[in-house]
């Protein structure tokens, strides 16, 4: 009886049922896909044991995290989403990279293009998510998460190589003190309408960490050019409490639809699922939250 239950369990998970676990199906591909980059830099570039399994555990948890909010298994992530879950791979080796400080120094100009080419997928998945009609509330959220701890990981990169000092996580670590402090002022958690100016800041931000992180800057050079760069997001953080802080006593409903140039789910777009999962799909919290601190 129980070779039977087996047998049953394994062809749901090999695809014999009707709902099928797709969606674990894709963490594993992800996993399996920093793995073997992993253990590819280990053999080729002499990168220590020690880096093979950080990167394999900081995609663990952002698989965990992604599950806890992905409650339909049997549904597919959807090609964008796919797209920053190859993102968030690429992030999970460059955060791997903190706990060998000195791989991470000789390899820094590698470690940038691996950044880079999680930059320009950054720029590929809303692309994707319009051209598929898969956008979502949860692939919105998904991405801007992902965009605050890629610019942490960064910061931390910068300050584990000793090129500037502790002060650069506060760049990395603003998004997640003001999220904190919704928790104390619910009035900051209100959507903030689509700006150039935070556009901008958020572009300057990431352009500077990683021209920073390569070998060819020098350290006073990255210590004015990060200095700047904090400079400019405290002001964006600043401009944008006050306009909150004006409007705290205005209902939720009467502001902008829009934040970071993400559009808010109206309700007949709630009542048409896109296509693979599309805006039926959970969200990751609400999908206008403001995110302060992460490219849009």
């Amino acid at each position: 009886m129980r070779s039977i239950e087996t047998i049953v369990v394994i062809s749901s998970f090999m695809g014999g049922g009707r709902k099928r676990p797709i969606f674990y199906f894709e963490l594993s591909a992800g996993l399996l896909a920093v793995l073997m980059l992993a253990l590819s830099a280990h053999f080729l570039l002499q990168a220590p044991l020690g880096f093979v399994a950080a990167a394999v555990m900081v995609y663990g948890a952002l698989g965990m995290l992604i599950g806890v909010r992905w409650k339909r298994p049997s549904l597919s992530l959807g090609a964008a989403n796919r797209v920053t879950l190859l993102r968030g791979v690429l992030i999970a080796l460059i955060a791997g990279t903190l706990v060998v400080p000195q791989t991470l120094a000789q390899n820094a100009d590698l470690v940038v293009v691996v950044a880079l080419v999680a930059l320009l997928l950054d720029g590929l998945d809303g692309w994707v998510a319009r051209r598929s009609g898969t956008a979502s509330a949860f692939g919105a959220r998904f991405d801007m998460e992902l965009d605050a701890f890629f610019i942490l990981v960064l910061c931390l990169c910068l300050m584990t190589i000793g090129k500037v000092g502790a002060w650069i996580v506060a760049i990395g670590a603003m998004r997640y003190v003001f999220v904190f402090a919704m928790r104390i002022w619910p009035w900051l958690d209100q959507p903030l309408p689509d700006s150039l100016r935070r556009k901008l800041v958020c572009v300057w931000q990431v352009a500077s960490l990683m021209v920073c992180l390569s070998s060819w800057v020098e350290a006073k050079l990255a210590s004015v050019l990060l200095g700047v760069a904090l400079l400019l997001l405290i002001m964006s953080f600043c401009i944008d409490t006050a306009w909150l802080h004006r409007r705290r006593c205005v209902p939720v409903s009467s502001t902008f639809p829009t934040v970071m140039g993400v559009q808010a789910p109206s309700a007949s777009s709630e009542a048409a699922p896109a296509r693979s999962g599309g805006d039926d799909q959970p969200a990751w919290g609400r999908s206008e939250q403001v995110q302060q601190g992460a490219r849009p």
